[in-house]
């Protein structure tokens, strides 16, 4: 279309009321350039011509010949755009009388509209009542033979008052055709001119469609960087920890603990008491374990999907998780301050409202074969679980660190935090409150 334009020198009012300022601007200065292109061009040939003689040389003139621009107030050429100058009517006016009159056109152009429409009805009428008084007067003339009428004035009377009724009822089925007509050239002008309105207001919605699909594909990639961002950095410190782990030593050792555990099972199978020094409060009992009342893993234990009450995770904490030390402390007989039995999210809460930031306890899970550690925020809590389905600790989701034991899985990070986002730092364990502790059915 542009280079149709540039051919022609010439904007169709209906396309140049569709084009925006900015577009304007670069049409006229377009046109512009192809005039300069085409006055350069001709005054090439004009010389080339005289060169070789074809043409006599132009006489010359005072002063060359030149193109100076009008300039405006800020030294650049002045641009008039129709609908902006002083006195000129709003662009919107100009667009809407355009569009009507274009609607106008085209309705007069199609072949069903006035002329061919006005012709075709005049050709109907005309051979309709033609035909009805050439009847009409065969009628007549047979009567009048029939009935020998002497009175032949007193017919052409007749016939000339039945000739003046049909002219009327001609004219009037004439201007009834005309109204049709018009009528038929009002609502397809009418329905035009809202077909190129609409046409108008859909580039116009198009073009904020774009933008909002611009927007939408800019937030989408920053969206994806930041997904990215996030991935690498998880990759990072899931790399971090794991060099952690393997410096700690974290998963080395199960085999000799184990056979430690089985050395010693010989030996008296009662549980007994005796106060702990790092039980909280003070004033109860510390529940602790003979490493030889551990009960060996049953041959006829099938463990279910998940847990189904709590007499299952019993059996289970009993049979799978008393062989591996699980709550207890480090190399001691003694039961660690932070373990706890299988108490609610809420009862778990309540433990930690009255302690600072970075308190902490460990029960056992009603969810899944694994435990629960409730973190104390400054403002909340924080619970993640501890995967200890297989011959491992880990977090579910959190941290792909393993640990051979429980108590490892806790000091390592009471040196090492559990998320980048969270920073969480495991410092002050949360005791028993109750006597007897929450545990003491999981050691009956």
């Amino acid at each position: 279309m542009l280079r149709q334009i540039l051919h022609d020198m010439y904007v169709d009012p209906g396309v140049l009321a569709e084009l925006s300022d900015v577009q304007k601007h670069i049409l006229f200065y377009k046109m512009r350039e192809e005039q300069l292109r085409r006055w350069r061009e001709r005054e090439a040939w004009d010389a080339l011509a005289e060169a070789d003689g074809l043409r006599p040389p132009k006489a010359k003139r005072a002063s060359s010949k030149h193109i100076q621009w009008l300039q405006g107030a800020d030294g650049k050429v002045w641009v008039w755009v129709m609908g902006e100058g002083p006195g000129d009517k709003p662009y919107e006016e100009i667009s809407e009388e355009l569009i009507a009159k274009r609607a106008r056109l085209q309705a007069q152009k199609e072949p069903c509209w006035r002329s061919l429409g006005r012709r075709q009805k005049e050709a109907e009428i005309t051979k309709k009542f033609r035909d009805a008084l050439a009847n009409e007067k065969a009628r007549i003339l047979a009567e009048k033979w029939k009935v020998e009428m002497e009175d032949r004035r007193a017919a052409k009377i007749l016939e000339e008052r039945i000739h003046e009724e049909f002219k009327r009822k001609e004219e009037e089925e004439r201007k009834r055709g005309e109204e049709q007509i018009r009528l038929q050239e009002e609502r397809r002008a009418e329905e035009l001119y809202w077909t190129l309105k609409q046409s108008q207001m859909h580039y116009q919605a198009s073009e904020k469609e774009e933008r909002e699909w611009e927007e939408q594909l800019r937030r989408i990639k920053a969206a994806d960087e930041e997904r990215s961002r996030r991935a690498q950095c998880a990759r990072e410190e899931s790399r971090r920890h794991s060099l952690r782990a393997i410096q700690k030593g974290t998963v080395a050792g199960l085999s000799s603990m184990f056979q430690e555990l089985g050395q010693n099972h010989e030996q008296d199978a009662r549980p007994f008491f005796h106060p702990s020094p790092r039980s909280s409060p003070s004033f109860l009992p510390s529940l602790t374990l003979h490493p030889s009342s551990l009960p060996l893993p049953s041959r006829t234990w099938e463990r279910p999907l998940r847990p189904l009450c709590r007499d299952v995770i019993v059996r289970w904490f009993k049979e799978e998780q008393l062989p591996r030390r699980a709550g207890f402390e480090r190399n001691t007989k003694s039961i660690a301050p932070w373990f706890h039995g299988i108490i609610s999210r809420e009862n778990a809460e309540d433990l930690l409202e009255n302690m600072t930031e970075g308190a902490f306890l460990v029960r056992v899970s009603e969810k899944i074969w694994g435990y629960t550690l409730s973190y104390r925020l400054q403002k909340g809590f924080k619970h993640f679980l501890v995967d200890a389905s297989g011959d491992f600790y880990s977090f579910l989701g959190v941290d792909p660190s393993r640990h051979a034991t429980l108590t490892d899985l806790i000091d390592f990070h009471k040196e090492e935090i559990i998320t980048v986002s969270g920073g969480e730092l495991l410092q002050e364990p949360c005791g028993q409150r109750d006597s007897p502790p929450d545990y003491h059915l999981l050691f009956e």
